[in-house]
């Protein structure tokens, strides 16, 4: 572990940006030349690289160096993929409760994305927010004007599906401690885990309205956006070949296996979907259901099959 500590460039304590690494040298320095123009400038960067070999770590050393008045750590990830990195970062006890904003390594982000993030957070009760990206090609060009339209978040929507954007999210301090209880799961996606772990315990989950990131697609990131017909291709294989179900399962069996914490009917309803073998009516009884009209029609005929 290196890192380099000191008193935040503003009073109380700093939100943490936790930003996952892994051989990401050639868009990483925009990322963070990204954060010191953040319009909320009390922050401290905590990072995992997931053993990189393309000089990620020097850029991340050189950059704490040139920084020292910042609370900079950066630490050796688990090399067991992108969702295990990040939520090392979240579970790490040496982390202090308070609130964290989550950042990919090719991201440009945007003056606003702390101040968004943050706003409403600061209560009692756990809460994630989430917000809206402009999509680019490698070069930052914007692919698409109009942000789509995001449903209600709700747990029986997250049984099923991610609808949150991970590179937007951002825990207050109750938030990342409900998230803790569920320890370093085994889950394919971070983000879909947080959206599926805070919904179970109650946690309020606010998507605001604003652009806060540049959301850079390119070849060799790990997974891009949710959109177009390279994305509709892949769900289409995921469903069709059993990953979806694979991903479901694993969900499920990481937020039954933990079960400090959540609220006595999301837990039930977990139970059912994972467990009963009559796929239709585990679908029905759980509550589960996605967003959008393709995924009401076709959840039930996965169920059918048996790819649910």
């Amino acid at each position: 572990m290196s890192a380099a500590s000191a008193p935040a460039l503003s009073s109380g304590p700093p939100v943490r940006i936790l930003l996952a690494t892994w051989n990401g040298a050639r868009y990483l320095q925009a990322q963070l030349d990204s954060y010191l123009a953040q319009d909320h400038d009390n922050w401290a960067l905590w990072v995992s690289d997931d053993l990189s070999t393309d000089g990620t770590w020097e850029i991340l050393q050189a950059f704490a160096a040139r920084h020292p008045e910042r609370e900079i750590v950066l630490k050796r990830g688990p090399g067991r993929g992108s969702a295990a990195n990040f939520l090392s970062l979240l579970c790490d006890p040496e982390l202090p409760v308070g609130p964290v904003a989550l950042s990919d390594q090719d991201d440009v982000w945007l003056p606003n994305r702390l101040t968004v993030g943050l706003s409403g957070l600061d209560r009692a009760h756990p809460m994630v927010s989430a917000a809206h990206t402009l999509e680019t090609d490698a070069a930052l060009r914007p692919t698409r004007r109009k942000p789509r339209r995001l449903p209600r978040p709700s747990f029986h929507n997250a049984l099923v599906q991610n609808i949150l954007a991970g590179n937007t999210l951002t825990l207050n301090g109750p938030a990342l401690v409900a998230l803790r209880h569920g320890g370093v799961a085994h889950v394919p996606f971070h983000d879909w885990w947080v959206y599926l772990r805070l919904s179970a315990v109650g946690a309020q989950v606010h998507v605001h309205d604003d652009r806060v990131l540049y959301y850079r697609q390119h070849d060799s990131q790990t997974l891009g956006a949710h959109r177009g017909l390279i994305a509709g291709a892949q769900r289409m294989g995921a469903l069709a070949g059993g990953r979806y179900r694979a991903w479901v399962k694993q969900n499920l069996t990481a937020l039954v296996t933990r079960p400090e914490g959540l609220l006595p009917p999301h837990r039930i309803a977990a139970e059912r979907l994972l467990n009963d073998p009559i796929r239709l009516r585990a679908l029905r009884e759980s509550g589960a259901r996605r967003s959008d009209m393709a995924g009401r029609l076709i959840l039930p005929a996965l169920a059918l099959t048996r790819r649910m």
